[in-house]
């Protein structure tokens, strides 16, 4: 089976390598559509020997998409953005998968690198070439539609999931989203279609999760509620009840976030990708009080994810609520480990050794926490900064 891997571009001279090095000893060719690059990303794409076809962007991923298929060769095609990374030990689970003649799609498990909430999210980006599947919305395109309507005609063949983690992606982390205009144009693409297409839920989970990120939660609410009334889907309704846990949660209204959440785990889908909705019920749960299921839900998040810097955080933080300093200090070393830029891990660490009397550590874990918040948070930098002056803490 020949693979092809296929993927549209501007201006990504900055990620564009990193992005083919990581498919270049599974794919069988690299076709690279570029809408309109100013920058040296067509001469990278040249060095790698892709193939290389000019668009001009019509503010439509999914037209762009489907004209980067029409220049696609292989038996199946894979499709990443510049900012993703295909992870190594994914490949040989790739190339088993491909060989099953029944299966049609492969969905790939993504990690949101920097991602504040959800950080899992299955993507069909691996898929057989068939003259049926195109993309389709105009912003966060997708091939479900097309494969759906596949399906309904070709019976026969299969959707696979596979549960390892296979893809990296950057476009979450903080300079990526201050470097781009990605609100706007992802408001006005999807603002333009659910316009044409009032009932669709997928456009309503997603735009009702944008409409958080701006703060319109009663606009969100709406939208997500209406989406719930047309979704049989299960990841699809898995998004609606998460996005509106959150949104009743910023709203103030616990009692509707608790029940949201709980339907979002309900569903069922990849236990990884209900990690955002595990994460906020206990963070929910341990506002409230209820420390013991609070804990039990960390605890859960990381069963399915040992790699979650935040969950040993937010169990770190319960265990010190609970009076159990030495384990919580235990857990914000682990996130640290996990994740050395870990400001409020550090603070929060330092609070506990101080409680516990470990002076000259705690001192030290507040100097590392305000200089890594001079980075990102320059205000609480500051804030710690005076209130531990305040206190007659010198650091």
């Amino acid at each position: 089976m020949r693979l092809s891997f296929c993927m549209i571009v501007k201006n990504e001279a900055a990620n564009l390598a990193d992005c083919l090095t990581s498919v270049s000893s599974i794919a069988d060719e690299l076709v690279v559509l570029d809408t309109g690059s100013t920058d040296d990303t067509v001469a990278i794409a040249q060095q790698f020997g892709a193939r290389v076809e000019s668009f001009a962007w019509t503010h439509s991923f999914a037209k762009a998409r489907n004209v980067a298929l029409q220049y696609v060769t292989g038996d199946w095609v894979l499709v990443l953005d510049a900012d993703e990374r295909l992870v190594p030990q994914a490949i040989p689970q790739i190339n088993q998968a491909i060989q099953n003649e029944q299966a049609l799609v492969i969905n790939l498990v993504r990690q949101e690198i920097g991602a504040a909430q959800s950080p899992y999210s299955l993507v069909s980006r691996l898929f057989r070439r068939h003259p049926a599947i195109r993309w389709s919305r105009p912003y966060h395109a997708m091939i479900d539609d097309s494969v759906a309507a596949l399906l309904q005609q070709e019976p026969q063949w299969q959707i696979l999931n596979l549960a390892d983690t296979a893809i990296l992606h950057y476009g979450y982390t903080a300079d990526t989203i201050a470097g781009r205009d990605k609100l706007t144009q992802a408001r006005a693409a999807m603002e333009e279609f659910l316009a044409a297409h009032p009932n669709d839920a997928y456009v309503c989970s997603k735009l009702g999760a944008l409409y958080i990120q701006t703060g319109q939660f009663d606009q969100s609410i709406k939208l997500l509620e209406n989406g719930l009334e047309y979704s049989e889907e299960p990841s699809t309704q898995y998004e609606l009840h998460y996005h509106l846990g959150i949104a009743y949660s910023r709203s103030q209204n616990l009692q509707q976030a608790e029940a949201n959440y709980r339907a979002a785990i309900k569903q069922p889908i990849l236990e990884a990708l209900k990690l955002g909705a595990i994460n906020n019920l206990g963070s929910l749960l341990k506002e409230q009080g209820d420390l013991a299921q609070a804990t039990q839900l960390y605890q859960t998040c990381l069963v399915i994810a040992p790699t979650f810097a935040v969950g040993y955080f937010n169990l770190g933080m319960t265990l010190k609520a609970s009076g159990q300093l030495d384990l919580a200090v235990a857990h914000y070393r682990q996130a640290i480990q996990l994740n050395p830029s870990y400001a409020e891990a550090y603070q929060s660490m330092a609070v506990a050794l101080l409680k516990l009397g470990q002076v000259g550590e705690s001192q030290a874990a507040f100097r590392r926490a305000i200089q890594l918040y001079t980075q990102t948070n320059p205000a609480e930098a500051e804030r710690l900064r005076q209130g531990l002056a305040e206190l007659g803490f010198q650091v």
